[in-house]
């Protein structure tokens, strides 16, 4: 009697994997190509040295962000940089991190200038091996990503 019912309990999983197994797999690559598709999907690049501020609107309002070159410091060059926000965000970072190279996550605190606009001045770490390097920047709030950001804003730095 055991046996019948272990029997007709594996057959009847079997007809339900066969029935509902095709539709769970089909579900589960869908979420997995437009997770894939969301990550590589290409974002425009902003280089803020070459191509000037890079500015963007969102539900918030208009941002604009810019660097420009201060000149050679005792650590190498000099950056500042500088954020016009259409509010008025707390703990407000930028965070550089290695585009070409990954060379760890450098955070810069930006400082409230006038209104919402903020600024901070850094210098940015250099690779001994290559002379160039392509420098990420994310704008946070503490610890969380400011989303919406249309670009990839970058810089490349070298060292003088």
């Amino acid at each position: 009697m055991l046996r019948a019912i272990a029997v007709a309990g594996l057959i009847l999983g079997l007809v339900a994997v066969a029935v509902f197994g095709p539709g769970l797999l089909e579900d589960a690559n869908s979420d997995l190509e437009g997770a894939t598709a969301k990550e590589s999907s290409p974002l425009a690049r902003c280089d803020l040295l070459q191509e000037g501020p890079c500015s963007w609107s969102d539900g918030s309002g208009e941002w604009q962000i810019s660097l420009s070159e201060l000149g050679e410091g005792t650590q190498g060059m000099e950056y500042q940089l500088t954020v016009v926000t259409p509010e008025r965000p707390e703990r407000f970072l930028a965070v550089l991190r290695g585009e070409s190279m990954y060379m760890g996550e450098y955070p810069v605190p930006l400082g409230n200038r006038d209104g919402n606009e903020y600024s901070a001045r850094f210098t940015a770490p250099f690779c001994t091996v290559d002379a160039t390097m392509t420098w990420r920047i994310d704008l946070q709030q503490g610890q969380q990503p400011i989303e919406g950001i249309p670009a990839k804003l970058v810089f490349q730095a070298e060292p003088h």
